[in-house]
């Protein structure tokens, strides 16, 4: 009986925290759309999204979201056929580096793409191939924003299309080279048809990406006025302030609704996937003379995604100021001890993006073992409708889930008072958001691990908690690393949450580089953006290298 009302009450405590962090925003956020008065008005609503601006941030989303999932999916197929299915030399590293953009802030990769092709470019002015000064940016608007929308979503295209092609089985393919196709002939008739759900779902996972997406659009539209719906709501919430919640409410449902379809897309695309066929040893061509070029071909993409647009921003980092050439006499670290140890704004950012992120990296590490052990105990049906819950955060755009902070923590709440205008809604709005990147890895690795060891200890007399602490713990412990880790990345140069969140004194890395760009101290705003890659990129590698003892499925990638 104890161990009965045991159980009910940790699965209570579970449904409840999955509620505050997932469920009430959004539920808050709706309320406040289409009733802002505690009455239900559709008409009001309907006339909000019905506005001029509106329907045009609208239009912008949908355009730039949709070119950039097809240019992703262009960019990204290839790369995970070649990785995946064929013998081309250095495939593992080409795909580890195609991932980057996915791991990189959306606003570093827009200001690096800015100083590769502005007319102050210090790295073309380097080599005489900088444009002329007065000549307008090529990447600002919507060309640029379609542009980089595809780079930086193309590595979820090549997750997703992976996990299709490595159920592609090798007995298919070797029967239809047997009967004499070529492999681009395979590739159509065979495996295009198999994986073509997977594609879908790629297309729907890039183009929910773009339509929330901020740092990119904030940096290359805002500044000739090519508003998308989160850069509006973060523009009318800047120039009016709270007096316009039930505007920019109603702008961020819609976000969500869009964002919402793109998922269910992608959901419906891989349903009629699940049990096609038996997972085997994937299917592998052999390129033969082609390996070299193609190889050749594939590096040069990267540097021209990925290791170029890097160059320029350390280029640019590494001189006093804008239209100086790089040069033996000129280079200079002053950016870099300017933000790292000199100014306040920026150390304080320093300091709050790594206390944020590994806040909010910690206590999710440490909180999603419980979690999973008692979601585990749940059938099949509700484990999927809370798994659902969970992801919501994530699936919304983060502008949509800081509008919600905003209402749900605005007003003073029991016990713990408004948080609006603290560092606490900054680190509540980081879990929401992140809780399912720190839930997964470890749900695979609970899953995986046998239930014998659990009945064992039961029978021996162990409790929950003895069992849970001497058994499940240990065993998950690297996946919740990892998860953690993985978290911290995703908070650690995160905008589209924080832009919204921010105040005086609790200013993140990605506020502060956004605002020293507006400000026209590009050279600064560069130096914290190398320096963000740095930290990124290292934890990456770790990740990797802890990624080989950690269970099949843990990690994206891998």
């Amino acid at each position: 009986m104890q161990a009965t009302f045991g159980l009910r009450a940790s699965a209570l405590a579970v449904l409840l925290v999955i509620a505050l962090l997932s469920l009430l925003p959004m539920v808050r956020l709706v309320i406040a759309a289409i009733a802002p008065g505690s009455e239900l008005d559709l008409g009001a609503f309907t006339e909000r999204l019905a506005k001029p601006a509106a329907l045009r941030a609208m239009g912008h989303t949908l355009d730039t979201a949709f070119f950039g999932a097809v240019l992703a999916v262009c960019l990204g197929g290839p790369f995970a056929i070649a990785v995946t299915m064929t013998d081309l030399p250095g495939r593992k590293t080409l795909g580890f580096l195609l991932l980057l953009p996915l791991m990189i802030a959306p606003q570093v990769t827009a200001l690096s793409w800015l100083h590769l092709f502005g007319p102050s470019s210090t790295l073309l002015g380097m080599i005489g191939m900088a444009p002329p000064p007065g000549t307008p940016n090529p990447m600002l608007g919507r060309n640029g924003i379609i542009l980089l929308y595809a780079v930086q979503h193309a590595p979820i295209v090549f997750i997703t299309l992976r996990a299709g092609l490595a159920r592609v089985p090798r007995d298919l393919v070797e029967a239809a080279r047997a009967s004499g196709a070529r492999p681009l002939a395979v590739l159509r008739t065979i495996m295009l048809p198999v994986i073509r759900p997977y594609i879908v779902a790629a297309a729907a996972l890039a183009f929910v990406s773009g339509v929330g997406n901020f740092g990119i659009p904030a940096l290359l539209g805002m500044p000739v006025n090519y508003l998308t719906l989160p850069t509006l709501i973060y523009q009318d919430l800047s120039s009016f302030g709270p007096g316009v919640l039930p505007q920019i409410a109603a702008l961020s449902v819609l976000v969500g609704v869009l964002a919402l379809t793109g998922v269910a897309c992608q959901s419906l695309a891989l349903r009629g996937a699940a049990h096609r066929f038996t997972v085997g040893t994937p299917a592998r061509f052999e390129l033969g003379r082609y390996r070299l070029p193609l190889a050749l071909l594939g590096w040069l993409v990267i540097g021209l995604i990925l290791v170029l647009p890097a160059c320029a921003l350390l280029a640019t980092s590494l001189v006093p100021s804008f239209g100086v050439p790089l040069g033996w006499t000129t280079v200079t670290a002053s950016n870099y001890a300017e933000v790292l140890v000199r100014q306040a704004s920026t150390v304080r950012a320093f300091r709050n993006s790594i206390l944020f992120a590994g806040g909010t990296a910690l206590i999710l590490a440490i909180g999603v073992i419980p979690v999973t052990v008692v979601l585990e105990r749940f059938g099949r049906r509700w484990s999927n409708v809370i798994s659902g819950i969970v992801d919501l955060p994530y699936a919304v755009p983060g502008v949509v889930l800081a509008i919600a902070c905003i209402l749900l923590f605005l007003r003073p709440l029991p016990l713990i008072g408004s948080l609006y205008a603290t560092a606490s809604i900054i680190l509540v709005a980081y879990a929401m958001r992140f809780f399912t990147l720190a839930l997964k890895p470890v749900t695979t690795a609970v899953g995986q691990i046998s239930r014998d060891l659990d009945e064992a200890a039961a029978v021996s007399g162990a409790r929950p908690l003895r069992r849970l602490a001497t058994i499940t713990a240990p065993l998950a412990a690297p996946a919740a690393v990892a998860g953690g880790l993985l978290v911290f990345m995703s908070a650690f140069n995160e905008l589209t949450v924080s832009a919204l969140l921010w105040s005086s004194g609790n200013e993140t890395l990605g506020v502060v580089l956004f605002s020293l760009e507006e400000a026209g101290l590009g050279t600064q705003a560069a130096a914290i953006a190398v320096s963000t890659i740095v930290v990124v990129v290292v934890l990456l590698i770790v990740l990797d290298r802890v990624g080989r003892r950690l269970p099949a499925g843990v990690l994206p990638w891998r």
